[in-house]
């Protein structure tokens, strides 16, 4: 039986026990016929004195605020009414009217505060999908979809836009003001919106960018209630405390900061601030931005009370505050553009959801970004936003490409979930396979960590790379089993996704140089570093027959991935290669070794090695279009996928309109595709100079020889 239904039975239960109690009372007592009424405990309209589970922590909550503005604000007027576009949130009985019927009444008013019956209902019980004013749906929901019923604001990206379209056209001006336009106001308390971010464009989204979807925290502390008390509605502190040190209030998670935000997002050089601190930078630039704006492209100055509505009012005195008189209603800002409106939307929306540090942090700060950037593009004097970022890099990038492809399905492919979700890894360490899962926003804690004995790593003896071959940081003991190593995590993802054995499987028995239009393009895939690193052991670079191939590149002092590597922000550890390479901290312009041999034949023996490799990668990609036109077939390059296209114009670039899945190069040969192949892995592999450089040159050099390339110029290792 559930706790609701026990509870709904111990309501039952009390009652009954009331009414035998009253009774008796009567039947014993000359004194009762004289008596009123009892007075009744209001969330569950029993006789007063009965204890009632919760009741002391709802009394408690803003849920039962009788004087709150929430529940006031209609007690004006005869008769007055809750009206039906505010009834389901603000009357006890207007959540379950929606529910059932899937829309809203006017309510009498008061209709009384949040009270059980508002949540506990069948109808309430039963959801398990919530629309948001964007009209998207979150689906499979838990009991959480109450809170998000209500939780949610009133306006989004689409109504926004929908809202300047309709006023002034979609073709306006962004910086000519209507007196038509006024302030879009998002409502309040809008936890949900927040938390679920771009997959329910809460907050104002600019056209070109690309933002978090919901925030993912640790398991069972990822919805509402995990978080909430789901009656005196106080965040559940202890639980906190359990990973975030010195988190014993809620005002001291505000100095909390997760290892996947390791970026200076305001720009104030202050990056172990807590997030909440960040964000509170970025609404101060905004709220800059947005006053220079007032004052020097609308030449009327505004200010914003957020006490006071409608928020932004008029800055009668220019300076720069809200002083006695301007916080009325009266003094509604009146001079607004189709680009003001987006920026006060953001700014405003970031505000009216005083936890949105916890709910969705960088979903915030990509907002608020994103509305100083617009702002400044025609600031006379622009915020300096230099020093500010607007998103984390590498595994915490959850706007970027790598975790955002799947966006519309929802759903990443197995193929693809074990390295761009957070919980993909974890499934194929405990299942041995690949499993689809659902997007998520970089990876978490629980990706690499186990969570019970945090901050031991995931067991990661071996790694079997896409060729079969399996190697390990740790090495092999005497009996030749494989060592576990933490850096072996790493591994996991980076290590591509082809090899020199499932190519040779696509060009069996085929002619070296004869097109086959069967034959495509194999893609490595991005950052195979480890590939790299472990050369002739991994063999993920095509490695051409008859000749020798590097292995390993262990030998460095500093050889491993999270020696030379921040194993959380992936940032270098620079300052470890000065006591060896005095005056060159980056290894972009470190010598390899202390040979003197000229790699390249480009006679430079000092150069560093990364431009070694980077002649040889220009000098592959001239001998790949070189091989291509003389075969009828010009080929192009590009940074996106399908990357080799038919070049349709022989310019030897890939242009715009070129650069689609279905112009993709069919005229490869053997040769030409590993040639291609290569060519590919060496430039997607950002640090090859320096994890295998050796390695890269080999297969560089053999790759030109391949396609009928002059080598003799050139050292091989």
């Amino acid at each position: 039986m559930s706790w609701k239904r026990k509870l709904y039975l111990y309501i039952l239960l009390l009652v009954v026990l009331a009414f035998l109690s009253s009774c008796g009372s009567k039947s014993t007592s000359n004194e009762s016929t004289n008596q009123t009424a009892s007075p009744t405990t209001p969330a569950f309209g029993l006789p007063a004195g009965l204890v009632i589970p919760f009741e002391a922590a709802w009394v408690a909550s803003g849920h039962a605020d009788v004087n709150a503005a929430a529940f006031t604000h209609w007690n004006q007027g005869d008769p007055s009414v809750i009206p039906a576009t505010c009834s389901r949130c603000h009357s006890s009985s207007g959540l379950e009217q929606y529910v059932k019927t899937g829309s809203t009444l006017d309510m009498p008013a008061p209709d009384g505060v949040i009270v059980c019956a508002t949540c506990h209902n069948d109808a309430v019980d039963a959801l398990t999908s919530v629309t948001f004013p964007s009209g998207k749906v979150v689906k499979d929901l838990g009991a959480e979809a109450r809170c998000l019923s209500c939780h949610q604001g009133r306006e989004s990206k689409t109504s926004v836009d929908a809202y300047i379209e309709m006023t002034v056209g979609a073709e306006a001006a962004p910086d000519v003001a209507s007196p038509d336009l006024a302030f879009r106001n998002v409502h309040y308390f809008t936890a949900g919106a927040m938390m679920y971010a771009s997959m329910v464009s809460g907050g104002y989204e600019y056209d070109g960018q690309v933002y978090d979807g919901k925030f993912t925290h640790i398991e069972n502390m990822d919805t509402c209630l995990d978080c909430h008390d789901s009656h005196s509605l106080k965040v559940k502190i202890s639980k906190c405390a359990e990973c975030h040190e010195n988190a014993d209030s809620v005002d001291n998670l505000k100095n909390t900061r997760m290892l996947g935000s390791q970026v200076d997002y305001d720009g104030d050089g202050n990056r172990a601030e807590g997030i909440y601190f960040e964000i509170q930078g970025l609404q101060e630039e905004l709220y800059q931005a947005i006053q220079s704006y007032g004052a020097n492209i609308n030449k009327v100055p505004i200010v914003y009370d957020p006490s006071t509505y409608p928020y932004f009012l008029i800055d009668s005195n220019g300076d720069g505050q809200v002083s006695k008189g301007e916080a009325v209603a009266s003094n509604a800002y009146n001079k607004w553009t189709p680009r003001l409106v987006k920026a006060a939307y953001n700014y405003h929306f970031s505000i009216q959801d005083p936890g949105a540090f916890a709910h969705n942090a960088k979903y915030a700060i990509q907002l608020l970004y994103d509305s100083i950037t617009d702002l400044n593009s025609v600031l006379p004097t622009p915020i300096d936003m230099s020093k500010a970022h607007r998103i984390d890099a590498g595994h915490f990038a959850g706007s970027s490409e790598v975790f955002r492809h799947w966006d519309a399905t929802g759903e990443v492919d197995a193929a693809c979930a074990r390295c761009h979700t957070a919980r993909g890894l974890p499934q194929y360490l405990k299942y041995g396979t690949n499993i689809g899962v659902n997007i998520s926003d970089g990876l978490m804690c629980s990706t690499c960590h186990i969570m019970e004995t945090f901050p031991t790593l995931r067991p990661v003896p071996s790694v079997t790379f896409p060729g079969g071959k399996m190697v390990s940081y740790g090495g092999k003991d005497v009996d030749g089993n494989f060592v576990e190593d933490p850096n072996n995590v790493c591994l996991l993802c980076h290590q591509g996704r082809e090899s020199t054995t499932s190519v040779n499987a696509r060009i069996n028995g085929l002619e070296p140089n004869t097109i086959d239009p069967t034959l495509t393009f194999a893609n490595v895939h991005n950052s195979a570093a480890g590939a790299t690193e472990f050369g002739n052991d991994a063999q993920v670079g095509y490695q051409y027959p008859g000749m020798t191939y590097i292995g390993p590149n262990l030998t460095h002092p500093l050889n491993k991935c999270v020696q030379c590597h921040d194993n959380h922000s992936g940032e270098l550890k620079t300052d470890l290669c000065a006591p060896c390479h005095p005056g060159n901290p980056s290894p972009r312009t470190i010598r390899y070794g202390t040979d003197n041999i000229d790699w390249n034949g480009n006679g430079n023996k000092s150069e560093p090695i990364k431009d070694e490799i980077s002649m040889l990668q220009q000098a592959l990609l001239a001998q790949i279009l070189a091989y291509a036109n003389a075969n009828g077939e010009p080929i192009a390059y590009g940074s996106v996928n399908p990357y080799f296209t038919k070049d349709l114009n022989g310019n030897g670039v890939q242009d715009p309109d070129e650069a689609f899945l279905t112009n993709a190069y069919t005229a490869f040969t053997p040769n030409l595709m590993t040639a291609a192949y290569n060519y590919h892995f060496v430039l997607k592999e950002p640090g090859v100079y320096t994890h295998n450089p050796k390695y890269a040159i080999q297969l560089l050099i053999d790759s030109i020889a391949a396609i009928g390339g002059d080598i003799s110029r050139y050292t091989r290792p």
